[in-house]
């Protein structure tokens, strides 16, 4: 009997923990919570699991998985926000804000975002979910969403800058008719290059999913398309750019001269900015032609704004890299700083060299988020799989061709007199540096006439603004208030 018990224990285990590592491409699970916001309890319903994603044969190719939050006591949710929000890479799942910004929930780190053990999450008091409805989506071969039939599915159907948009756009459709929100007024939020891929959805759920949107938030933005393919911000532009990252990371290393150290940052930040655009641009512009005098001068002002020698800007012909920067900082007092969140230091293996070993920042985020995230959706949210939850996954090559989606987002803009757009940026990042958001920004209209649809907010952290407590709790404020101001009401949309 007990042999035979035995067995029938084995057969279980076997069926529950011996499959092979699939996932359905239409299955959901379902929970109710609630948490205090501000002050306030808010009830909430809990949605995880997958999309299907479809080929134009109507064959389900890949599961898209999603985390969907929903307000419980709201009768009426046409008048009910929805926000729909992803992150970046391109490779990277929605765990970032997921867990760290917008959602209920938030990983347990220290007031600066530094990890803390034990491991796991709590109750996020800032959540915007008082004001608004939110699905995390991970795109596919990101967090737990795959690709169905890899052997016969071709992966550049998903893996580009307009592939992407295209099938994201087709799965919000499905998603946002099939929980009923088409009347809801409806808002993109993205992360790094998550603001390309919204950007670019911006335009392409108006022209083709036939959805308008209340507004688009850029977190921590990359270099948007204002002009048609065009690349990276390098030259003179770039090196003008940087110039006010480096200082932001100088100061808060107190690597300034005294006379700036004293000040506080965003009026030293002021004070280079005007530098930058109106002075040393025009040197860079010159190349080799520039005068001696006036290339030593430059020189010594970009040293004055960064920390670094004179003879180290010299080398560079005025263009620093910011990898250089990240590894010369803190050389002397063997450190180097973080590139994604120049707060954070790290270790190399010799102080010698011209760029860091490794991302300070991003071994202590995944230090944090990793342990959270796998947690949260077992123990939480109840979500059983044997699936890795990718943090970053396979997602190259890429294709970068005919990136315009900065000029999608101002094409959107224009068409829909309803369509706001904000630019959320640290200070201390120096991947997405807060200057070159700003650039964005100016640029994406040209004409000036949609300024005052345009806005952009400055944190003194990071990539992650949201990981600094003081932060989390003014940028969520600031998403608050964005969403409540776009909100018309009965004011019809027309120029």
């Amino acid at each position: 009997m007990r042999s035979t018990l035995t067995f029938f224990v084995f057969c279980i285990f076997i069926s529950t923990f011996g499959q092979d590592r699939s996932i359905s491409a239409n299955e959901t699970v379902s929970s109710n919570h609630q948490i205090a916001i501000k002050g306030k309890t808010v009830p909430y319903t809990a949605i995880t699991g997958t999309q299907p994603v479809w080929n134009d044969e109507g064959k389900a190719i890949a599961a898209v998985h999603f985390t969907y939050y929903q307000r419980s006591d709201i009768k009426n949710k046409a008048a009910r926000p929805l926000v729909i929000s992803f992150n970046g890479g391109p490779g990277s799942a929605s765990v970032w804000m997921h867990l760290a910004y917008t959602g209920p929930k938030i990983l347990k780190v220290d007031d600066e975002g530094f990890p803390i053990q034990p491991y796991g999450v709590k109750d996020n008091p800032n959540s915007i979910l008082d004001v608004a409805d939110i699905v995390f989506v991970n795109p596919v071969n990101t967090g737990y969403s795959r690709i169905l039939d890899t052997e016969n599915t071709d992966r550049d159907f998903f893996f580009g800058v307009n592939e992407d948009i295209s099938y994201l756009a087709e799965w919000i459709n499905t998603f946002v008719t099939r929980m009923n929100r088409w009347e809801s007024p409806k808002y993109l939020i993205g992360e790094s290059y998550g603001t390309t891929r919204v950007s670019g959805l911006a335009l392409e759920l108006q022209n083709r999913q036939w959805m308008y949107l209340n507004g688009v938030i850029l977190v921590s933005p990359t270099e948007l398309g204002i002009h048609s393919g065009q690349g990276r911000r390098d030259g003179p532009l770039g090196a003008a750019l940087r110039v006010p990252y480096f200082t932001a990371a100088a100061w808060y290393h107190e690597k300034l001269p005294s006379d700036l150290q004293s000040k506080d940052l965003l009026e030293v930040l002021d004070e280079v900015e005007k530098y930058a655009i109106q002075q040393l641009m025009p040197t860079l512009v010159k190349g080799g032609f520039v005068d001696e005098d006036e290339r030593n001068k430059a020189a010594q002002m970009i040293s004055r704004y960064s920390g670094i020698s004179t003879k180290s800007v010299l080398q560079y012909n005025l263009d620093v890299p910011t990898s250089f920067f990240w590894k010369e900082l803190l050389r002397e007092e063997g450190f180097t700083v973080g590139r994604l969140d120049s707060r954070y230091k790290g270790i190399d293996r010799t102080n010698g060299g011209d760029s860091p070993d490794f991302n300070s920042e991003l071994t202590s985020w995944l230090h944090a988020f990793t342990p959270a995230i796998n947690y949260y959706y077992k123990n939480v949210l109840k979500y059983e799989t044997d699936l890795k939850y990718n943090m970053f996954g396979p997602v190259h090559p890429w294709n970068r061709g005919n990136n315009n989606t900065g000029e999608n987002l101002r094409q959107a803009m224009a068409q829909n007199p309803y369509l706001h757009t904000m630019i959320q940026s640290g200070y201390y990042d120096g991947a997405t540096k807060y200057f070159d958001a700003k650039y964005t920004l100016w640029q994406i209209d040209p004409s000036g006439k949609m300024k005052e649809r345009l806005s952009f907010k400055g944190y003194r952290s990071g990539h992650m603004m949201y990981l600094r407590n003081e932060d989390l709790i003014s940028s969520n404020d600031h998403l608050r208030d964005f969403i409540k101001k776009t909100l018309p009401g009965n004011k019809p949309a027309k120029y």
